[in-house]
């Protein structure tokens, strides 16, 4: 009424109302009543803001990489983005100008430059990997930098939601994984079967060592056997051989003994010895004696009678 206007802002609203070409009064939330003719209200956003981003790099192996993320910011000194943007607002609240929807592309063109250099040196397998490495990357260079210094806006968080190559490097890269996968499934595989064999050949290994040493243990119990057996022979060839010494001791005894004993008679006349036995001989011998005689003297017999009598004693076994 009569170009009396009230303005009320929120707590996140920085609002300078000029007056004649000077700032007559400014902060945060104020609520006051202005004359529109004369007045310019500015009005800057406190709050933060999230600017949204996509970004085609060229990686060292020359593959197309789409970085998508988002930037977050506020607008930390609202007078010094306010001298460098028109914040002006009508009566209404609409803004009086497009600066304050170009901030967010004032700094994506400060950030754009930054992934490029992130990833420009990095081959294509190796830049999907290093999202987090790009992200303190272009913080540090964004804060660094003085364009959000002379705009008055503080960085507050920088997210990569996404980092996708062209469909067709996807779906090689995809069939390269796939691949690699299908042969580490492989590797398993064959890893497996050849602990099974190795385990197989270990238990084969173990049963032969064990029938080795069963068979050995074997051939010690045989050679002991046969030890004993080869002691107990030669146990009874010693007693057989000196069974034999004796014997052949005992014949020599009885041998040296007889023979001692005929000594002395190797030079007596058998008749002699017969004369001297003739009181115990069998009269058959004495007979045989004679008829031996008889016939040593046989030339000088010129006859000789012998009677059936005495033949049949002799032959019947009588005196």
């Amino acid at each position: 009424m009569f170009g009396i206007q009230y303005v009320k802002a929120s707590p996140t609203t920085y609002v300078v109302q000029f007056k004649g070409g000077k700032a007559v009064r400014e902060g945060a939330g104020l609520s006051f009543f202005y004359y529109a003719p004369s007045t310019t209200l500015v009005m800057v956003p406190l709050g933060s803001a999230e600017v949204p981003f996509v970004f085609n790099e060229t990686t060292a192996d020359f593959q197309t990489l789409t970085v998508q993320g988002q930037l977050t910011y506020r607008i930390a000194q609202p007078r010094r983005a306010a001298e460098l943007l028109d914040y002006s607002v009508a009566p209404g609240g609409k803004y009086l100008s497009e600066d304050p929807t170009q901030l967010g592309e004032r700094l994506l063109h400060a950030t754009q430059i930054l992934p490029r250099v992130a990833l420009g040196p990095l081959p294509l397998k190796q830049a999907l990997a290093s999202a987090e490495a790009l992200v303190a990357e272009v913080l540090a260079g964004l804060r660094a930098s003085d364009t959000l210094a002379r705009l008055g806006v503080e960085l507050l968080g920088m997210a990569v939601l996404s980092m996708k190559p062209t469909p067709e490097t996807a779906r090689a890269l995809e069939a390269e994984a796939r691949e690699e996968l299908l042969r580490r499934s492989d590797e398993a595989v064959y890893a497996r079967r050849n602990a099974a064999v190795e385990q197989e050949r270990r238990i084969k290994q173990s049963e032969l060592e064990t029938e080795i040493a069963v068979e050995e243990k074997k051939r010690q119990i045989r050679e002991t056997q046969m030890s004993a057996e080869i002691a107990v022979e030669q146990q009874r060839a010693e007693l057989i051989d000196s069974r034999v010494a004796n014997d052949r001791k005992d014949a020599d005894a009885r041998s040296y003994a007889l023979e001692r004993t005929l000594a002395p008679l190797k030079e007596v006349d058998w008749q002699t010895l017969m004369a001297a036995s003739a009181g115990g001989l069998d009269p058959r011998l004495m007979i045989a004696v004679a008829f031996r005689e008889l016939a040593g003297n046989a030339a000088k017999i010129g006859e000789l009678n012998l009677s059936p009598d005495l033949l049949r004693a002799l032959l019947d076994g009588k005196k």
